[in-house]
């Protein structure tokens, strides 16, 4: 069996970037800034875009913006990469229309989180996703970060869950490694790692890539974990994705959001981003020193 046998198949592609939402210097959404990124995360490897997530400051974007972002990014990448909407609320009424209007401006598929703040049980977490994936005509990614919202989705409602035809793959921030197994085992759901330490891990035991916020700064080392090990590498593949480690922990475990710190790392680089939204705040001097000293540590040839 070759390395590339042990996964689920990809229907979003491999590697997908959690990208930010651009705003300009006043706050307001940069559509361009949005294209011209898109079209650089494509150009350095990403094959997927996830457009209104956590790291796309989704909470505090408009639903008319969010479906202006989707069809900007659209016309900018068009068929050379996917485009998976977040859509995700703690209402189902508000998420279901969140998820007509993805799909009416171009999404090719859905990014759902599980409902968060008001924790509902396990059956009313099955029943929110059931009621949007009858609902929109997209398939679904559902969304497992219990650090955030409060509630798990768990493996034995997920192995429910992936009985529906429109409910393909799952985002996995759960830091359940033993439940994403369990579930990868016994399903056809694709399975992509949200935290990027986790990349070649999940990868290895059947996983199918990665959604990462990270990817919008380092598209194409990432990339690169992931080609090493589909061309049986795994040494180099292992190298890669420790190399991007120190990066990887300054971004996602140091305090600060993600967006917060994708957004300052792009702006030191030159690339659209622009301020974050309150209540989020800019990175401090300290930190973005920080930042850009790990990503430069991460570049080829340092």
């Amino acid at each position: 069996m070759t390395t590339a046998d042990t996964s689920a198949a990809a229907p979003f592609g491999r590697a997908l970037c959690a990208m930010v939402t651009p705003f300009t210097a006043e706050g307001a959404l940069d559509l361009d800034g949005a294209q011209r990124l898109a079209g650089r995360l494509v150009d350095e490897g990403c094959d997927g875009l996830v457009l209104s997530g956590t790291t796309g400051e989704s909470p505090t974007t408009s639903d008319a913006e969010k479906a202006d972002l989707i069809r900007a990014v659209r016309q900018a990448v068009g068929d050379r990469a996917s485009i998976v909407a977040g859509v995700g609320t703690a209402d189902t009424r508000h998420t279901v229309e969140l998820a007509l209007a993805a799909e009416k401006a171009g999404a090719d598929g859905l990014l759902v989180v599980a409902p968060y703040y008001s924790r509902p049980p396990q059956d009313a977490v099955e029943a929110h996703f059931r009621e949007v994936a009858d609902a929109a005509g997209l398939p679904l990614v559902l969304y497992d970060i219990p650090g955030r919202t409060g509630t798990r989705i768990e493996p034995e409602t997920m192995l429910r869950l992936a009985g529906h035809p429109r409910i393909v793959a799952v985002k996995d921030c759960s830091y359940d490694f033993l439940g994403a197994q369990k579930v990868i085992g016994r399903t056809g759901l694709a399975y992509y790692a949200g935290c990027d330490e986790h990349i070649l891990a999940l990868r290895a035991v059947g996983g199918t890539g990665y959604v990462s916020t990270v990817a919008n700064v380092i598209p194409r080392h990432l990339r690169s974990v992931l080609d090493a090990f589909e061309a049986g590498d795994t040494p180099v593949s292992a190298r890669l994705q420790q190399r991007a480690i120190p990066l990887i922990e300054l971004m996602m475990s140091a305090g600060l959001p993600g967006a917060v710190t994708a957004k300052t790392l792009l702006g030191a680089l030159g690339l659209p981003g622009g301020p974050v939204r309150a209540p989020l705040r800019p990175a401090g001097r300290e930190a973005a020193d920080g930042l850009l000293a790990a990503y430069e540590e991460c570049l080829p040839g340092t």
